[in-house]
C-alpha cells in the first residue's frame, strides 16, 4: 500500500552481501527547524481504526505512524533502512537472525518504559488469526509463523526476549525483505496493557512510542493529535498541534485552503478542480506531487460466481478502455497491463498485457458459458473521481454485456466489503489503491496477490491463491545477493506474467497524486513540518518539499 519511496534498492540485501554485522541510528535535527504551531488538515471521511495491526489505508496508514514507532525506519524521502527504536541490529552470516538492541528511555504515552516484551508481544499480535491483521503475512518468514496462523500457538518461536533491551528474531528462510517488514507500521510496537484495556477499541484509543499523542477523537467530527513531550527523539517533533476535520468534502477543503482557514486539503486536489488551480501560478506554486510506486485496478473475486472462470477474468480486461480512464484524470496516470508499477524492479516492459477489444472481450465471454453477459455490482470508494471512474468502467462493461451495479460506500465499507469471502464480486481500488508499502516487487504480491492476504479482513480482494507461486515468490525473497538482483527480478517478472494469465486483476493506471499545502507551511520563519511524523499521506511527497 503506502509508504512514498523514490528508488528501488533492497537494503537489507545490501548489508548482508557487503557482510555490514551492525547498522547505528544516525539522528539529526534541522538547524533551520522551529519549534511550535498547529496545522489544520481535512478529510472527507473518518478513520476505521488507528490500530497499526489493523490500520492498513491511505489515510491512517500515516496518522498511525505519528502515533507508533517500529524497530527501523527510512531516511526522509528515501529507501535507505535506518534503527528507529532499535538502536542498533546485527545480522548473522548466514541471512536468518536479526538481533536488534533497544533504545533505553523509550516511553509509551501512557508514561511506561517500553521494553523486548514489547516487541515480542506486538509481532505475536499482529501475527495471531485473532487479530485479523490484513499485514500478518508479512511475518510469514519468521519461525514459528505457521503455528501462529494456524492457532497452534500464540507465541512466535523465531521472536526471542534476550534480555530487557534485546530482542532476536529468527528466521525460517533468509529474506531480503526482512528490514523492510520491520519498518511498516504492521510492525509498530504497542503496550499490552493498553490493548487488553481496550480490546477491540485499542483501535479509538490508541497508545504508542509515537511522536505525536491522541488527545481527542470526536468520531465524525475531528482527531487532534498533540506533541509528545516524552519523545525519545529530543526536539522532534516541531509541531505542537494537528488536527484533523473530518466530513470535509474534498472541493470545499480546497476552498478553505484557498482562504487560509486549512493547511492541508487531505484528500487531494479535486479532480474537477485541478486544470483551475495548475492555471494559476500562485495556487500551482504551493502544488505538491507525489511520484508513487502506485497501480489502480479492478479486483474480480475468483471464489464468486462467473469470476471463477478465468476467461471471465481475461474478458473484463479486454473490455475495459484504459485510455478513456486516464482522460478522465487529466491525464494524471499511465495505462497499466501488470500489477507492478513501471519503476519497480521486476516490471516487464516487454509485457502487453491484455489489448482493449470488445470483441474478444465477447467472444471469451461467450466461451465462459455467458453469451448474454450476466448481472454483478461493482465497489467504488465515494470520493471524486472514483465514482466516475466506476461508472465508465461500468460502461465499459455493458458493452459486453456485464451489467454491473455500482455501490458507492465510504472508504471503510468498501475496504470491509472486500476482505469478506463472499462480500464484493468487483472492487475498483481507487483511492485505496495500492502503493508500495517498501520498494520491493515482494510488496505488490504477498498482501495483496498471495495466499496469505486471501483471509478475513485481508486486503487480497480477488482472493486469489496460487500455492505454487506462494512457493516462487518465497524463492525469489530467498536471494539476498545483489549481485544476483537481475536474477531475482527476472523470477519477480514470470511470478507476475503468470498472474496476468489467471487475470484476478484488471490493471488499470498507474497514477502521481497531488495535493497543495498553505502558505504557512515551510521553512524559515513559517511553521516547520518534520518530514518524518508530519501525517500526511505518503501518496503525497510531503518529504522534501515542507521544510
Amino acid at each position: 500500500m503506502k509508504q512514498l519511496l523514490t528508488s528501488t534498492v533492497a537494503a537489507s540485501a545490501l548489508l548482508l552481501a557487503l557482510g555490514m554485522a551492525s547498522a547505528t541510528a544516525q539522528e539529526t535535527l534541522d538547524p533551520k527547524a522551529k519549534q511550535g504551531g498547529a496545522i489544520t488538515i481535512t478529510y472527507k471521511d473518518d478513520v476505521a481504526t488507528l490500530d497499526p495491526a489493523i490500520g492498513y489505508d491511505w489515510q491512517n496508514w500515516s496518522m498511525i505512524k505519528s502515533l507508533f514507532d517500529g524497530l527501523m525506519d527510512y531516511e526522509p524521502g528515501t529507501t535507505t533502512l535506518r534503527p528507529e527504536l532499535a538502536e542498533s541490529y546485527e545480522i548473522s552470516p548466514d541471512g536468518k537472525t536479526f538481533t536488534f538492541k533497544l533504545r533505553k528511555g523509550v516511553k509509551f504515552h501512557n508514561g511506561r518504559e517500553m521494553t523486548a516484551e514489547d516487541v515480542k508481544y506486538s509481532l505475536d499480535r499482529v501475527t495471531n488469526p485473532k487479530t485479523q491483521s490484513p499485514g500478518a503475512g508479512f511475518f510469514a518468514s519468521i519461525n514459528g509463523y505457521d503455528d501462529v496462523a494456524g492457532g497452534k500457538s500464540e507465541s512466535l518461536a523465531g521472536v526471542t526476549v534476550v534480555d530487557p533491551s534485546t530482542v532476536k528474531i529468527e528466521l525460517s528462510r533468509p529474506d531480503a525483505t526482512f528490514l523492510h517488514v520491520m519498518a511498516i507500521n504492521f510492525s509498530h510496537v504497542v503496550p499490552k496493557e493498553e490493548v487488553e484495556k481496550y480490546g477491540a477499541d485499542f483501535g479509538k484509543h490508541p497508545v504508542g512510542t509515537g511522536a505525536y499523542k491522541m488527545a481527542e477523537w470526536t468520531l465524525g467530527q475531528r482527531l487532534v493529535f498533540e506533541r509528545n513531550a516524552d519523545y525519545w527523539h529530543k526536539g522532534l517533533p516541531y509541531i505542537d498541534k494537528i488536527t484533523f476535520e473530518i466530513g470535509q468534502e474534498p472541493i470545499v477543503a480546497l476552498l478553505r485552503l484557498q482562504n487560509g482557514e486549512v493547511d492541508v486539503p487531505g484528500d487531494g486536489i479535486p479532480p474537477a478542480k485541478f486544470q483551475e488551480v495548475m492555471a494559476d501560478p500562485a495556487q500551482k506554486a504551493r502544488v505538491v506531487e507525489g511520484g508513487q510506486l502506485q497501480t489502480g485496478y479492478v479486483t474480480m473475486n475468483t471464489q464468486m460466481a462467473p469470476f471463477d472462470n478465468v476467461k471471465v477474468r481475461q474478458a473484463v480486461n479486454m473490455a475495459i478502455n484504459k485510455d478513456r480512464i486516464v482522460k478522465l484524470i487529466n491525464n494524471r496516470a499511465v495505462p497499466a497491463n501488470q500489477p507492478l508499477p513501471p519503476s519497480m524492479p521486476g516490471y516487464d516492459k516487454a509485457f502487453t498485457g491484455y489489448a482493449f477489444d470488445v470483441d474478444k472481450a465477447k467472444a471469451l465471454l461467450g466461451e465462459a458459458g455467458h453469451p448474454d453477459g450476466f448481472e454483478t455490482e461493482l465497489f467504488v470508494m465515494n470520493t471524486d473521481p472514483n465514482p466516475r471512474i466506476a461508472q465508465a468502467i461500468q460502461q465499459d462493461l455493458s458493452a459486453i454485456g456485464i451489467k454491473a451495479s455500482i455501490q458507492s460506500l465510504a472508504q471503510a465499507n468498501v475496504i470491509a466489503a472486500g476482505g469478506e469471502k463472499n462480500g464484493a464480486p468487483m472492487i475498483w481500488s481507487g483511492g485505496m489503491a495500492w502503493i508500495a508499502d517498501f520498494p520491493d516487487p515482494s510488496n505488490f504480491y504477498g498482501p495483496i496477490l498471495g495466499c496469505g492476504g486471501a483471509v478475513q479482513g485481508g486486503w487480497n480482494w480477488a482472493w486469489y491463491c496460487n500455492k505454487d507461486l506462494d512457493e516462487k515468490a518465497a524463492a525469489a525473497d530467498s536471494i539476498v545477493d545483489p549481485a544476483k538482483a537481475e536474477e531475482r527480478a527476472k523470477l519477480w517478472g514470470e511470478i507476475y506474467a503468470k498472474i496476468m494469465a489467471d487475470a484476478p486483476w484488471a490493471p488499470v493506471f498507474n497514477e502521481q497524486r497531488f495535493t497543495m499545502k498553505s502558505p504557512r507551511m515551510g521553512g524559515d520563519d513559517k511553521l516547520y513540518v518534520d518530514p518524518v511524523h508530519i501525517p500526511i499521506n505518503y501518496d503525497y511527497v510531503y518529504v522534501n518539499d515542507v521544510q
